[in-house]
């Protein structure tokens, strides 16, 4: 079984996702945002603490607060950095204004392979599915474990809200569109873990959430 481990990093409130296969004990970390020293060390210290070996390293897409401890993780594991394609620019973007929010220490990080939709990555005896559903950045891709029910969703869909779409490269009428054809057709009890805020579940944000 896959369990799911969750930290909230940096001013954005940013959550972090460890995903761990029980038995192998292989790990995928997803969105880093680890960016002061004690957030690098609270990361290391629960793999370590686990005995987790880390295999994977996730972005479910590029904008800054997902990205601050990419550079950690590639060092202390030497993992490579797996993001969609379309989001390259959007990752290389983020030195160019990290100073101005306050992350002067930023260290930026080239994606080493590429994603892609329909794409499965195997963390031990179980896969995650690539799903493609940009709207709040032009390569947001959404991880999918099919047999627990759960996805890592970035910020496409949140606890009452969708991500925001005024950002480069955002575009409400897409997000909209692949949120309704991407993850609205997942089961109803499929958990959802956002990149922000509380997890969800696919049939409550169907019922709910105020934009649809």
């Amino acid at each position: 079984m896959i369990q799911v481990q969750s930290f909230t990093f940096n001013p954005f409130a940013e959550n972090t996702f460890v995903l761990y296969d029980d038995e192998s004990l292989e790990a995928a970390i997803i969105d880093p945002g680890c960016y002061e020293p004690e957030e690098q060390e609270q990361l290391q210290a629960f793999i370590e603490q686990k005995g987790l070996t880390p295999t994977l390293l996730l972005n479910t897409h590029c904008h800054i607060d997902h990205v601050l401890g990419n550079w950690f993780v590639k060092k202390t594991w030497k993992l490579p950095l797996q993001i969609h394609r379309l989001d390259e620019q959007v990752l290389r973007a983020v030195p160019t204004y990290a100073p101005m929010y306050g992350f002067s220490r930023y260290q930026p990080t080239e994606a080493d392979a590429y994603l892609e939709e329909g794409q499965e990555l195997k963390l031990g005896a179980h896969a995650l599915s690539i799903l493609f559903v940009p709207g709040h950045a032009p390569g947001h891709v959404v991880f999918w474990q099919q047999e627990q029910k759960f996805c890592i969703g970035g910020d496409c869909l949140f606890n009452g809200s969708i991500g925001r779409t005024d950002l480069p490269g955002g575009d409400h009428d897409t997000l909209i569109k692949n949120i309704r054809e991407k993850l609205f057709t997942l089961p109803d009890d499929t958990t959802v873990y956002c990149g922000h805020g509380p997890a969800t579940s696919i049939g409550h944000e169907k019922k709910h959430n105020p934009f649809f």
